[in-house]
């Protein structure tokens, strides 16, 4: 009831005479007002029709009243039990009847979702679901504009909630405007933020229960494998674990080791170029373009006074750098 018709219904209970007119005067509002209020009420069974004046209408008393709404009110919250229980049941059914016929559920707890529409449904759900902790790896320089839009409500609820969310981003990300400022408003809602130069394959992790990793690392869009299988599981966590350790906080700038003369993204673009990558897989890992690794190489090269590749990684042996 709105304050029109409960100003209407006090009027009534006055019982002063009058018709619609003076109801609009005392109530100060106007007729077409107090006709509206005056047919909310007999709906709510506040007023009914006199016994004394023909046509007329008549306020129930206040304790009666109250009561009247009371039960329609425990009427009301009952058929809504009735109609979430239905909807809960009906929810069961469908979901026992989607494992039965769903292909790509095993027994093991693993489904291959297929396509970032179907990555992004669980998604909500297994968000929706957190009640501790997401854990995250998220290799490549620049996060898409679509994947940060369709990430930030789901990770808003969960940080309201209080989840703890750990996400290791790539050190070059940092150069990317967008995902930077995407992990820094992450750090300013109470989440946690480490990057380090080189990452494994994108992972999540929810509650240490359930797993999303890709189908294929170098195609998201291909799919990702769900699992709740202990054993998989488990070894996911280690694996953020040891890169979690590895990797600085955010807000950190990497500094060059002051006796070794070198940090930390110079070392692993030695160790991946002597291991025999070529420029551009070795930017791929450190998620730079290849231009970016070859100015890199050929500034190290000058101050270990190299002619040459291969005598820069015998030279950065040497020194201990590798």
């Amino acid at each position: 009831m709105d304050s029109r018709a409960e100003a209407v219904y006090r009027e009534m209970l006055e019982g002063t005479p009058g018709g619609v007119a003076e109801l609009a005067t005392r109530a100060g509002t106007t007729e077409p007002e107090v006709r509206e209020a005056l047919d909310r009420l007999v709906g709510l069974g506040l007023l009914t029709p006199s016994r004394e004046a023909a046509g007329g209408l008549r306020a129930v008393s206040l304790e009666a009243g109250l009561e009247h709404l009371l039960r329609r009110q425990e009427e009301e919250l009952a058929k809504r039990h009735h109609a979430l229980v239905a909807g809960k049941a009906a929810a069961a059914r469908a979901i026992a009847e989607y494992s039965a016929l769903h292909p790509d559920a095993d027994r093991q707890g693993n489904e291959r979702l297929l396509g970032l529409d179907a990555i992004q449904a669980r998604l909500e759900v297994l968000t929706r679901r957190l009640s501790e902790e997401c854990l995250s790896i998220i290799p490549g320089r620049a996060q898409s504009a679509a994947s940060l839009e369709a990430s930030r409500s789901l990770d808003e609820q969960a940080l309201n909630r209080k989840v703890r969310m750990r996400a290791v981003y790539q050190e070059s990300s940092r150069n990317d405007p967008a995902t930077f400022e995407y992990a820094q408003w992450t750090t300013e809602r109470g989440g946690e933020v480490r990057t380090t130069p080189v990452l494994p394959g994108r992972l999540l992790v929810f509650d240490r229960t359930t797993a999303l990793v890709p189908i294929d690392p170098d195609n998201s869009r291909l799919g990702a494998l769900c699992t709740t299988s202990p054993g998989i599981v488990a070894t996911i966590v280690a694996l953020f674990e040891q890169t979690w350790e590895a990797a600085v906080p955010l807000g950190a700038v990497r500094s060059r080791d002051p006796e070794d003369g070198i940090d930390q993204t110079e070392r692993e673009l030695l160790k991946l170029l002597g291991s025999g990558m070529t420029d551009e897989a070795a930017s791929k890992r450190l998620g730079v373009s290849a231009r970016t690794v070859r100015r890199q190489m050929s500034a190290l090269m000058e101050r270990l006074q190299a002619a040459s590749r291969f005598e820069a990684g015998l030279k950065a042996a040497q020194r201990g750098w590798l």
